[in-house]
């Protein structure tokens, strides 16, 4: 035992080596918040159904068409011992005819958030001014701070509501970057086209990033716009929509002239061969999604009238595909829907966000029967 505590004692007198130690600016961040039912439901399988509807993935498996084409390639490809198709191009020509967008403006990327690192890494630097409306998907903040920009938050006093105004308040001639999620996450506020039309004009010196992660649920988008504006950037994702989270493939369009900046470190090898197929499989198979999202559409109407016949209990049905909860009591009301198998996202640490938790929305037949585990913790009014 002594042998042990001066072992102990000498390493922890010892400093770490100077290559060990992370750069000033990350020593400084605050670790993005991954925080997640799946093991907890992992341990819980052959009990009664769980409801995941926490982290806003798709209640249903991606199309059939993805397992088929990645069986297929599996048992009858080149292998996996080669690498995949460098910068995805065949995922990009089925992407320009999904968005409309030339091949030249757009990157396949390693999920959405590959893309919001790859441009924070690519057009920040130490000291640029980002402005961002908060509460908002924190991962992008985590990127900017990395590279030692100074974050310019923007909040309102209603939070579901749009802050165009005190937004253009907080821009100056020194805003590096302007970071908009839309719909955004957790509010599920919506950008529209003209208002990002609008700043790309008046702030032509700022790179605006418009996040449409959600982007399928709200069918609102700006991405036309990177034909006509050379700041701007929207960044995708596969995850949500067409339940491909566990594949890691999002993409992003804007400019040629950025695209060119951004490939001077872009991995064109970052996207798997397993995630390629399955996000062309996935868009080979445009009417199951569209038939996904009616679902959605429908399960969101289900819950904005339950919700409006409950009592102790606030709803925002939101263009995307979750809603926010304000609830009196949030340890209280998690510790019950948990006790029910349903497992949603404490946001209530979010500032004008006190009470609140967000839940992801499925299927009908997934809302009918979340319904009724909903009846036993919100009583009728």
């Amino acid at each position: 035992m002594g042998k042990r505590e001066v072992v102990l004692r000498i390493v922890s007198d010892t400093p770490p080596p100077r290559g060990v130690v992370a750069a000033g600016p990350v020593r400084e961040l605050v670790p993005y918040e991954a925080v997640s039912s799946q093991r907890t439901i992992e341990a819980l399988q052959g009990s009664s159904p769980i409801f995941k509807l926490d982290w806003n993935e798709s209640t249903i498996p991606p199309s059939p068409k993805v397992q088929q084409s990645i069986v297929h390639h599996v048992t009858n490809g080149p292998g996996l011992n080669w690498y995949p198709e460098l910068s995805s191009r065949s995922l990009l020509l089925a992407l320009s005819d999904y968005t409309n967008v030339r091949p030249d403006q757009l990157m396949v990327t390693n999920g959405s958030d590959d893309a919001l690192h790859l441009i924070c890494s690519t057009f920040l630097d130490h000291d640029d001014e980002v402005v961002v409306p908060v509460p908002t998907y924190n991962h992008f903040v985590v990127f900017a701070q990395s590279k030692g920009a100074k974050i310019v938050p923007v909040q309102t006093e209603n939070l579901f509501a749009s802050n165009i105004e005190a937004i253009r308040d907080a821009m100056t001639h020194k805003t590096r970057l302007l970071y908009l999620v839309s719909p955004n996450n957790p509010t599920g506020v919506v950008a529209h086209p003209e208002m990002i039309e609008e700043l790309c004009q008046d702030f032509p010196n700022t790179l605006i990033v418009l996040d449409e992660a959600y982007f399928e649920f709200s069918q609102v988008t700006g991405i036309g716009l990177v034909q006509r504006f050379p700041n701007l950037i929207v960044t995708r994702t596969f995850s949500k929509a067409f339940g491909l989270a566990g594949l890691r493939v999002g993409y992003l369009a804007a400019h040629p002239d950025i695209l060119e900046n951004l490939s001077r470190i872009y991995n064109p090898k970052s996207v798997n061969t397993l995630a390629q197929i399955g996000a062309l499989a996935a868009l080979s198979d445009l009417d199951y999604l569209n038939e996904y999202l009616d679902e959605v559409i429908e399960s969101k109407r289900m819950l904005r009238e339950f919700f409006a016949q409950r009592q102790g209990v606030e709803a925002w049905i939101t263009a995307a595909n979750f809603v926010v909860l304000r609830v009196s009591d949030v340890k209280d009301t998690l510790r019950q829907l948990e006790g029910l198998g349903v497992y949603v996202r404490d946001r209530s640490s979010y500032q004008g966000m006190e009470g609140c938790i967000r839940m992801t929305v499925g299927t009908v037949e997934q809302t009918q029967r979340l319904i009724d585990r909903l009846s036993k913790v919100f009583p009728e009014r």
